[in-house]
């Protein structure tokens, strides 16, 4: 058994839309990011290659590469799959937390588990997402990003 921790976090911006857990979300910012910038699934692919001995997003994604400019998250996820099982290894489960004082999620964390165990192919059960705020405290309570964490058991 292994574990991992990913942690994520972007600065909310005009212009751009908002992509968390693979679905777009209907809000008048989206998060700035070389990628989709898609704070859940970043903390999760993290939180995977970590589990794994792989170092981190950057280290397989690099902001720099053009490769990965305005990418969906969902393909990093795949390939970070990819990493996870050439090693030998799947997914336990998955437990997250967004932190947000907006949107709501709750009316699509549905989806979120839907569309990200079909990308890890894992069963929906086996992903945990929850959301929650800081009661106004620091940049995520101050309505300027979003983060988010996330904890990965791999055998």
């Amino acid at each position: 058994m292994r574990i991992g921790i990913g942690f994520d976090a972007h600065r909310l911006v005009e212009g751009r839309d908002l992509f968390i857990g693979g679905v777009k979300l209907p809000y008048n910012l989206g998060l700035d990011g070389h990628s989709d910038a898609d704070v859940l699934c970043h903390a999760i692919g993290d939180a995977l290659l970590g589990a794994a001995n792989e170092g981190d997003l950057g280290k397989h994604f690099p902001s720099d590469d053009p490769r990965y400019k305005a990418i969906s998250s969902l393909k990093i996820l795949k390939k970070i799959k990819e990493i996870v099982r050439n090693r030998g290894l799947r997914i336990a489960y998955i437990d997250s937390t967004i932190v947000a004082e907006q949107p709501q999620f709750a009316p699509y964390i549905k989806e979120m588990k839907e569309k990200l165990s079909q990308t890890l192919d894992t069963h929906p059960d086996k992903i945990s997402i929850k959301a929650t705020t800081t009661d106004g405290l620091g940049f995520t309570g101050k309505k300027e990003g979003i983060a988010a964490i996330a904890v990965v058991l791999l055998y």
